[in-house]
This record gives C-alpha cells, sequence and structure tokens, in this order.
C-alpha cells in the first residue's frame, strides 16, 4: 500500500510550485492593465516601457501589439511598428493590418503572409500557451484536492491517473509547445542567395515588410523558406518573431 503521508506531500509541493505559477501569471494581467491605463492617458512611453518588458518575455496579446505599433509609428520607428503588425496577424488575420505594413514599408505585395489553418491553430496554442498552462493548472488543483478529500474519506486504493496525466500535459505545453518558426525582413535592401556563401547565386532583392519561414541556422546564416523554394538569408537582415 502506498505511503498516503509520501504522495500527500509529493502533491502538496506539485500544487505550491503550479500555485506560484498562477500568481505570476495574475502579476503580469495587472502590469498590462497598468499599461493599457497609461496608454488611455496618453503616456505613451511609460506604457511602451511596460508592453516591450511583458513582449519581450513572450507575454502579448493582438490589443496589445496593435498598442505597440501605433507607439512605434508614432516615434517614427515603422520597423517596429511593422514587427508588431506582422505578429498581429498570426493572432488576428485582419486584412487591415496587411494594408497597413504595406503603408508602412512602401510595398505593393508582400510575402510569406500565407498562412494554414493548421499552422494558424498551432500559433494559436503558442500564442494563448500561458493561459492554457493557468487551465491545466487549475484542473490539477481541483485534482489533487479531490484527491487528498476521497483519501481522508476512504481507505480504499485511489486512482493518481487523472493527477499523473495533468502534470504531464502542463511539462508538454510548457517545454514542446513551439509554433513555426517565422522572421521578418528588415533591411534594405536584403539579398535571397542559393547558398550560405558570399558566392551563392542571388535568388531575390527585397525590401522589408516580406516574412520567410526559417527552417534552421548555420553560423550568419538562416535557410528559409522563399516562394516555395529553399534559400538562403544573413541573420542580420531578419528579426525574429
Amino acid at each position: 500500500m502506498p505511503n498516503v503521508k509520501s504522495i500527500f506531500l509529493t502533491k502538496l509541493l506539485i500544487f505550491l510550485s503550479i500555485s506560484l505559477q498562477s500568481i505570476h501569471c495574475q502579476a503580469d494581467v495587472f502590469a498590462i492593465e497598468k499599461a493599457d491605463s497609461l496608454f488611455n492617458s496618453r503616456s505613451y512611453k511609460e506604457a511602451m516601457e511596460i508592453y516591450d518588458f511583458k513582449y519581450q518575455s513572450g507575454i502579448y496579446s493582438p490589443a496589445m501589439l496593435l498598442k505597440m505599433a501605433f507607439i512605434a509609428e508614432g516615434i517614427g520607428d515603422n520597423e517596429r511598428a511593422t514587427l508588431y503588425l506582422s505578429k498581429y496577424y498570426d493572432l488576428d488575420p485582419n486584412p487591415q493590418a496587411i494594408t497597413k505594413i504595406k503603408s508602412l514599408t512602401g510595398q505593393s505585395s508582400l510575402v510569406g503572409y500565407e498562412v494554414s489553418d493548421g499552422q494558424r491553430f498551432l500559433i494559436f496554442l503558442t500564442e494563448y500557451q500561458t493561459y492554457i498552462v493557468g487551465v491545466l493548472t487549475l484542473f490539477l488543483m481541483l485534482s489533487i484536492i479531490t484527491s487528498w478529500i476521497t483519501g481522508r474519506k476512504s481507505e480504499k486504493t485511489q486512482t493518481y491517473w487523472p493527477t499523473i496525466l495533468l502534470i504531464l500535459m502542463i511539462f508538454v505545453a510548457n517545454n514542446f509547445l513551439n509554433g513555426p518558426r517565422t522572421g521578418l525582413i528588415t533591411s534594405s535592401p536584403t539579398y535571397i542567395v542559393s547558398k550560405p556563401t558570399a558566392g551563392g547565386d542571388l535568388v531575390d532583392m527585397v525590401e522589408p515588410g516580406h516574412r520567410i519561414r526559417i527552417k534552421s541556422s548555420k553560423d550568419i546564416w538562416y535557410e528559409v523558406e522563399w516562394k516555395n523554394e529553399r534559400a538562403y538569408i544573413k541573420k542580420e537582415d531578419v528579426t525574429r518573431l
């Protein structure tokens, strides 16, 4: 028969560690609400500092990205404004976002914004990873509490599969839920070549605003997918999304 005290202590430790993660998520929400308040009062610089810190931490929403793009455009930083709008487009494929990116970059057409339903679903899971983990954490807490209450009232052998399954799902969501690796071309002009060397044949010469899918990385080069063909582009010409 399993040691009940040992099992309870193990679950308690898991509960406490995940509770700390939930508290951290709540702190993120409060910080973004503060930034929104600053934005609404036109304290754009202060709002941008909070937004940018959360963005670098991988925490953002479509509304937040639009506000960041608005601030960046207002200070004349069209490159960053384009970056935020491109990221926004992944979450909300609004044609107006493409129109705005064209306006910011001076492009008449853009490559790399075609996203399949499967890719969009994976992007959705990735972007809302924090919330998914939060929901799974809530269910794990309920499972632990239920098991503890049930264990006190009954001497029958308990089933721990729900708890184990939830722990595995949280682990997978935290460590293996990754979206497609994409990048935004930000240099003018950018040379796309056939080989990762200075002697590679020129495939295309483009201006900022286009997106590429990154397949691998080698030294100063990215191997990318460009118009359904394999090509190479210098890392310094690309900003990762």
